[in-house]
């Protein structure tokens, strides 16, 4: 089994869409997915993976996840937008998605000052701090479980497997805590929109 070092970095935190990646010119479907799995294909957790599909991206365009497009082709905010659809979708239901960014895509089609890529920007930089703040948090949870697991049990009883599923549970419940804020944050705003 590897260890969980190098299991941070098979998650290759690292990776993201920077506004150096998009090309100034609108791109047509199949170019925005191989920019997609160019970037984040060895992210996946199985080879048959994909990282988009046409029609995932079209699930988004019926969703309204993002803005209309224009001519078939994908300006370089549909790209940013789609790049935080890709962030989002791992935790998120679509509508989810889709209540969280609408305030971006409202200001995008109203708003001729919004300036998304420093918008975007301003998410890379706390994704960077994320990442640092979730590698020491594992190695936290790591020494946490070890002290753990030596108290169960009589001396030398806990396996190393007992010892592993204490960290699955530990991050899957942190994930389910992260989740669930996000989607009562997502709640609070349209109540608040409804008033």
């Amino acid at each position: 089994m590897k260890t969980i070092n190098e299991l941070i970095m098979d998650l290759r935190m690292e990776k993201n869409i920077t506004l150096g990646d998009v090309p100034e010119i609108d791109l047509y479907m199949d170019q925005v997915i191989q920019l997609f799995e160019k970037k984040f294909g060895d992210t996946t957790r199985t080879a048959e993976e994909k990282v988009l599909t046409k029609t995932m991206i079209n699930n988004y365009a019926k969703g309204k996840l993002f803005f209309p497009i224009k001519n078939k082709k994908y300006s370089k905010e549909h790209l940013l937008i789609i790049s935080l659809i890709y962030q989002l979708k791992g935790a998120l239901s679509i509508g989810d998605i889709k209540n969280a960014l609408e305030p971006i895509n409202k200001k995008l089609v109203e708003d001729d000052d919004f300036n998304l890529e420093e918008f975007y920007e301003g998410y890379l930089q706390l994704a960077a701090k994320n990442g640092k703040v979730f590698k020491q948090f594992v190695h936290d949870q790591v020494e946490e479980a070890i002290e753990v697991a030596a108290q169960l049990g009589k001396e030398g009883e806990v396996t190393k497997d007992l010892n592993e599923l204490l960290l699955i549970l530990s991050f899957a419940q942190m994930s389910n805590f992260y989740r669930r804020i996000a989607e009562r944050m997502i709640d609070e705003r349209l109540k608040s929109m409804d008033k």
